[in-house]
């Protein structure tokens, strides 16, 4: 029951990230890095503020007692922010050597395929129900996100590379998520990610060395651009990676990803309620084909 309360909580986390699509398309008024770098440095500084909070509480069971416990912290801070900036611009990199939105949505969320393939690797034991439910998943996503036919190119190439740095990060949090604050690994994982994304965001968005920063001022007088911001900045970031690292220490890597791509089906819905978008026949099924098999993967017998 543990186990399953967990699951819940990376059920709440791809609600958030699905519905948090509609608030990055409001917020693309800032440029693609900028948007980005500025949601990781604000999510950084609120998770900083939370865990002081706490700590004036007495709330924070696995904060840091020695410098060898703060090295392994910023270590995995480190590794997690790597991996997750790494799979965030390669979709936005494919994206804009073309690859369609729904595609990209497919090829991301081949993560569920790569987790089990990788821990195989790595020499853990995937069980055949595992398998199965994951081949049923990938099945629904394509339903849910492939409207066309289907073809790979030099972009797609790129979006896959983005689902292999996902399954990295899932499976970095699997290593060290018992180890640490999982409030403190998160504000350092959006620090590093900030950093990481502010030299993209001056060379692609600010044009560097001209530095036109029109775009991103505009951006900032715009309701909802600041309001798709604020959304990816405290819940998108903020909550619910935060939320994955504290599920993941109780969920199988496997079962976590499985759980994690009802953002798809959740970006769906939210593009149904909040924009009006039309739900066809093939995406209402494609989002029932993987709600069974996500159900089924959580049940023991």
């Amino acid at each position: 029951m543990a186990s399953f309360g967990y699951s819940l909580l990376l059920v709440l986390t791809a609600f958030i990230w699905g519905s948090g699509f509609v608030a990055q398309i409001e917020g693309n008024a800032f440029g693609p890095f900028a948007f980005s770098c500025i949601r990781c440095f604000i999510a950084a500084g609120f998770l900083a503020l939370v865990f002081k909070v706490l700590d004036v509480f007495g709330k924070s069971p696995r904060r840091p007692c020695s410098p060898a416990e703060t090295k392994l912290l910023w270590k995995a801070g480190f590794f997690y922010g790597l991996a997750l900036c790494t799979a965030m611009n390669l979709q936005q990199l494919g994206m804009f050597l073309g690859t369609s939105a729904g595609k990209s949505g497919f090829l991301t969320a081949c993560y569920i395929i790569l987790v089990p393939v990788v821990r195989l690797v790595l020499g853990h034991r995937i069980s055949p129900k595992t398998w199965i439910c994951v081949a049923i998943t990938t099945v629904g996503l394509y339903l849910l996100c492939i409207k066309d036919g289907f073809s790979l190119e030099l972009s797609d190439g790129v979006s896959l590379l983005c689902a292999l740095a996902f399954s990295f990060h899932i499976l970095v949090i699997d290593k060290f998520a018992n180890q640490v604050d999982p409030i403190r690994v998160s504000a350092i994982q959006f620090l590093t990610i900030g950093v990481l994304t502010a030299p993209l965001m001056i060379i692609f968005d600010l044009k560097f060395p001209e530095m036109d920063f029109s775009t991103v001022a505009s951006a900032f007088i715009n309701p909802r651009a600041v309001a798709g911001l604020c959304f990816a900045a405290f819940f998108s970031s903020g909550i619910a990676y935060t939320l994955q690292i504290v599920a993941q220490d109780k969920v199988n890597p496997t079962i976590a990803s499985l759980t994690m791509s009802l953002e798809s089906v959740f970006a769906v819905l939210a593009g149904w309620a909040i924009l009006g978008e039309q739900l066809s026949a093939r995406e209402i099924c494609g989002c029932a084909i993987m709600m069974f098999a996500i159900v089924a993967a959580q049940i023991k017998r």
